[in-house]
């Protein structure tokens, strides 16, 4: 799939996009660009990795030209260049708006005017059922993704995945646990009885590159996850560094959910169970009002739940600690806690 292939990834700065340029450089790519707008991140993602076949740009997601000059020619794209933090989103929903729907559709469009072979776009769950502008402004870069996919004179790709929390994702929770055990600080917590997917990056990766070497135009992909109290989750991390601090309740912030979905019962109904994944089917019926109004979809529904936090596989304190204990960055912040001692 990679040979000699060059590869797009926007928001190639972020977490993610600097481990799946690490993951694509361990393969035959030809070349893997980087289009983002923080050359600080560029220049030290650039010594780090230190490869002449990662090649950088200066740019952004909103700006139609930047897009287009880094598009021609790539033959995959990763679409990861997003707002993600609630809050901010909350406060600046234009901003969100700008970056994560109209910055899609010019990745989009783009990809099929040039005759990229592949794009698939990054969502979360929070565009399910989405109470926040995070989540709406995600929503809709689906639907924006799925009108792509319909297009008639293209044969690009275009398909999305979802995922939960990235475990030790930049701007996550558990770098912040960490943060503020090695300062002496309590732990805050929203609610302890909230739950939160939990998904490794290296996962978030393998989810990703499923969907590339799976997809039909307009699938959505899931994979399975299990899910934590965020109050065991503060729990585990303490307990991990020996109890050290505190945890505090502090309330709900802006436009958090108590728990939060990756699929619908309605998007069930014709998913396929994949093994570690759900694929999740477009709608392929056209604007013909008849199969709105007296056709319909000629079948019953089976109930289903919808899949989420609160009903996937709930890990316990110890379950929580051994999946943190998988992560490198945690170990290494380990090591450094018990040096100290």
């Amino acid at each position: 799939m990679y040979s000699n292939k060059t590869v797009l990834v926007t928001g190639g700065t972020g977490s993610f996009g600097t481990t799946i340029a690490q993951h694509l450089l361990a393969r035959d790519v030809r070349e893997v660009r980087v289009l983002s707008r923080d050359e600080a991140k560029q220049h030290q993602m650039r010594v780090e990795q230190a490869d002449p076949r990662l090649q950088f740009y200066i740019g952004d997601v909103r700006d139609e030209r930047s897009v287009d000059l880094v598009t021609a020619g790539a033959d995959l794209v990763f679409h990861a260049a997003a707002l993600k933090q609630v809050p901010s989103c909350e406060f600046f929903p234009i901003e969100a708006v700008m970056t994560n729907i109209i910055g899609s559709r010019n990745v989009l469009e783009s990809a099929i005017k040039h005759g990229v072979q592949s794009v698939v776009c990054l969502s979360t769950d929070k565009a399910v059922m989405p109470i926040n502008a995070m989540g709406m402004t995600k929503a809709l870069m689906e639907k924006v993704a799925h009108a792509s996919a319909r297009s008639l004179n293209s044969e690009t790709v275009v398909s999305t995945v979802r995922y939960g929390n990235v475990l030790y994702s930049r701007g996550s929770v558990i770098p912040l646990f960490v943060d503020k055990i090695f300062r002496g600080e309590s732990l805050t917590v929203t609610d302890p009885e909230m739950t939160r997917f939990l998904l490794p990056l290296a996962q978030a990766v393998d989810l990703v590159e499923f969907a590339f070497f799976n997809a039909d135009r307009g699938d959505t992909f899931i994979r399975k996850a299990p899910a934590a109290s965020v109050g065991d989750l503060a729990a585990a991390v303490n307990e991990l560094f020996g109890n050290p601090v505190e945890v505090r309740t502090i309330g709900v912030r802006h436009g958090e959910k108590l728990y939060e979905t990756l699929a619908t019962t309605e998007e069930l109904q014709s998913a396929e169970d994949m093994g570690d994944y759900w694929r999740l089917r477009m709608d392929t019926r056209g604007l013909n009002y008849e199969s709105y109004f007296d056709v319909g979809a000629g079948e019953s529904r089976e109930h289903l739940d919808d899949y989420h936090s609160h009903n996937t596989e709930r890990l316990s304190v110890q379950g929580v600690i051994d999946l943190l204990l998988g992560l490198p960055e945690m170990r290494q912040a380990l090591e450094t806690w018990n040096s100290r001692s």
